[in-house]
């Protein structure tokens, strides 16, 4: 999906998803729908836009509020990367995926 085709999409279903880092230490995320896996070096999130995989060392979730959609992720962040959910279901590629094969 192309960026113009995933801001039509949010502008038709009115979705908002704000991600705010603060010194790569402290992660807080709107727009979440569901925690589907984490460890100390990765979370990945089901957010309204796509899957979010949250990378790093010594990452812990600080705050987690499904009623409101927001998680705040602390530790040391390294990368973020969204991926589509029709991907991840389909196995294709992903970390859930190489698990589940």
């Amino acid at each position: 999906m192309t960026v113009d085709e995933r801001k039509t999409m949010s502008n038709m279903t009115n979705v908002v998803q704000n991600i705010i880092l603060e010194n790569r230490e402290k992660l807080n995320i709107t727009g979440v729908l569901d925690v589907l896996s984490f460890d100390d070096q990765i979370v990945i999130l089901e957010t309204e836009l796509g899957l979010l995989t949250v990378k790093g060392e010594n990452i812990r979730i600080n705050k987690l509020s499904l009623d409101t959609s927001e998680v705040t992720v602390d530790g040391e962040i390294s990368q973020l990367s969204y991926s589509e959910k029709e991907k991840m279901e389909k196995g294709g590629g992903g970390l859930l995926g190489k698990i589940f094969k």
